[in-house]
């Protein structure tokens, strides 16, 4: 009866992964329509991208602050997305709900998430991963945001009925590290980001190849948590972060050493999301709204950065070294205050 029972949970636990999930993809899908679908410009484009995520740090407290009601708040959030599509006001306005929309559904779904994972990092990558695939979908294809609003709907009630952990923390009697580990985690996400976006892949030319380099951060992302939670996790972060900056700092214009790097980069993704959760076990919501946080200082830096040649190299590997020498830090760090995966 026991294992039958541990089996049950288990199921649930996978069922309500793949609704969060979906729901993710949905949400980026709808938010992305919302911007690429209405001819909003840079400036609605910095609003959105700004409130949905520096944002995120707030209403991850939140979260926390009203963790029994996960479920309301990631399928009330869902539904403001879809509100944002059809919204009368001005393309600045739609812009923001949609924003403050996607900013509540990540912390909040992501919480939820966190709380479920018996201190797991492979449902982070799961959960995290299909936003790239919305994101792109959505930017590529906004004239089916109507579909991707219809679906949100049927999601919602399901979110609404998905049990949550009671769970607080990612380990019994594990105490919160402090401000230096969070700030090393947060650092690893920003540099990363910025190392990322400072790159140009100037053999992508159209929607293959951006659906191609969305392929491996998806795929990246996905298989990162569960190469963690089944290897070293500091043999995993070594190697695939100085894999990924030789690959994106000198193959940016192949697409097969580009993949590759995206993948390889993307692999930390949910080991930095998983460290951040367990220096903060009793702030679900706020370690996932820290770590998303971090990437839009960083990806905004990158952006308006322009290097070319040596300087790129250069920058791309120091960055990336940062990222990497931070997240040994912090594993360290952790593992001083309880057991994680060796």
């Amino acid at each position: 009866m026991q294992v039958k029972n541990s089996m049950s949970v288990k199921v649930n636990g996978t069922i309500a992964l793949i609704v969060r999930s979906l729901a993710h993809y949905l949400v980026d899908a709808v938010c992305a329509s919302v911007l690429f679908g209405s001819g909003c410009g840079l400036s609605e484009i910095l609003v959105y991208n700004t409130l949905a995520f520096s944002t995120q740090c707030m209403t991850g407290m939140i979260a926390d602050r009203y963790r029994n009601h996960l479920g309301i708040i990631s399928a009330g959030s869902c539904l403001l997305t879809a509100v944002a599509f059809f919204f009368p006001g001005a393309n600045m306005t739609r812009a923001a709900v949609a924003g403050i929309g996607n900013s509540f559904f990540h912390t909040s779904a992501g919480a939820a998430v966190l709380m479920d994972s018996e201190g797991k990092a492979y449902p982070q990558g799961v959960f995290v991963a299909p936003g790239s695939i919305g994101l792109t979908v959505g930017t590529l294809f906004p004239h089916l945001g109507p579909v991707w609003c219809a679906a949100t709907i049927p999601v919602a009630f399901l979110l609404l009925s998905l049990p949550v952990s009671e769970e607080a923390g990612a380990g019994s009697g594990r105490e919160n590290a402090g401000s230096a580990v969070m700030l090393s985690l947060f650092a690893a996400v920003a540099v990363r980001a910025f190392g990322g976006s400072v790159v140009s892949f100037s053999w992508i030319k159209g929607a293959a190849g951006t659906l191609l380099i969305t392929a491996a951060v998806f795929l990246g992302k996905t298989l990162g948590g569960f190469a963690a939670d089944r290897g070293n996790v500091r043999r995993l972060s070594v190697f695939s972060i100085t894999a990924a900056a030789l690959l994106i700092a000198f193959g940016s214009g192949n697409a097969v050493l580009s993949f590759a790097g995206q993948f390889l980069i993307n692999l930390t993704m949910p080991v930095t999301l998983w460290l951040m959760y367990l220096a903060l076990p009793d702030e679900p919501g706020f370690a996932f709204g820290l770590a998303a946080a971090a990437l839009w200082p960083g990806s905004l830096a990158g952006y308006l950065v322009s290097l070319s040649g040596m300087w790129l190299w250069l920058c791309v590997i120091i960055c990336f070294s940062i990222g990497t020498v931070s997240i040994l830090y912090s594993l360290k760090r952790i593992e001083q205050g309880g057991s994680c995966n060796e």
